[in-house]
């Protein structure tokens, strides 16, 4: 079992001891607001970052894959297309079972975890990055996490800048209607548009001046 195998299989492993000790800590059908760490059921009608519930959400398919993902439309839906599309073509490859969206089930275990009910989140390999769970990721690999942050200007944050962290989670960072989210997916939309040589697929993260202009932002965001 190689390397990258062995870290994976470790964070699933605590992912699944996680699920269990939560569902042994809380009764059946028992609801409370969750506010920071700890486990409950989300109460609010808005989530975390500000969007209201859903009661479903559309399906998406994730450009250069055969995953899909259920999301919120619209901005939120082309930001965070965007940030799956990035990690596929430049960490690894996405298969099966390895991106979440939108879930209609109020049980969660961080605040920032409620955000999946409005479709304004998605983890990426929840179960080899879960919460609580500090440098799953490889150094080049954040290095293309960073790049995307500073690339979308703030308009998602990531899992692993919060506590308690988690390295899978990405979230719409800002409220609905906010003008920096519109730029920022009319950006996306404007590569997506245009002749290949833009955005997912086409970037460089280790490019001296991007990395330094990810440096900066994280400074900033920090």
């Amino acid at each position: 079992m190689g390397d990258l195998t062995r870290r994976r299989f470790a964070g699933a492993t605590v992912g699944v001891a996680g699920a269990a000790a939560l569902g042994s800590l809380l009764p059946a059908g028992q609801a409370v607001a969750v506010t920071g760490a700890g486990a409950g059921s989300w109460t609010e009608d808005t989530t975390g970052n500000g969007w209201p519930l859903l009661e479903e959400a559309e399906s998406f398919t994730i450009e250069g894959s055969d995953q899909e993902v259920r999301l919120a439309g619209g901005d939120a839906a082309v930001v965070l297309l965007h940030v799956a599309r990035r990690f596929h073509y430049e960490i690894d490859r996405l298969r099966d079972g390895d991106v979440q969206g939108w879930v209609g089930e109020r049980r969660i275990s961080t605040e920032y975890e409620s955000n999946y009910l409005s479709g304004t989140a998605i983890a990426i390999r929840p179960r080899a990055y879960p919460v609580g769970v500090k440098d799953g990721l490889y150094p080049n690999e954040v290095v293309v996490v960073r790049d995307i942050l500073a690339e979308l200007d703030g308009v998602v944050r990531w899992g692993g800048d919060f506590t308690p962290a988690k390295e899978s989670h990405f979230e719409i960072g800002v409220k609905p209607g906010h003008p920096r989210l519109k730029g920022v997916a009319r950006k996306i939309l404007g590569w997506e548009e245009g002749p290949g040589d833009q955005g997912a697929g086409a970037t460089d993260a280790f490019d001296p001046g991007r990395r330094s202009r990810a440096r900066s932002f994280a400074r900033r965001a920090a």
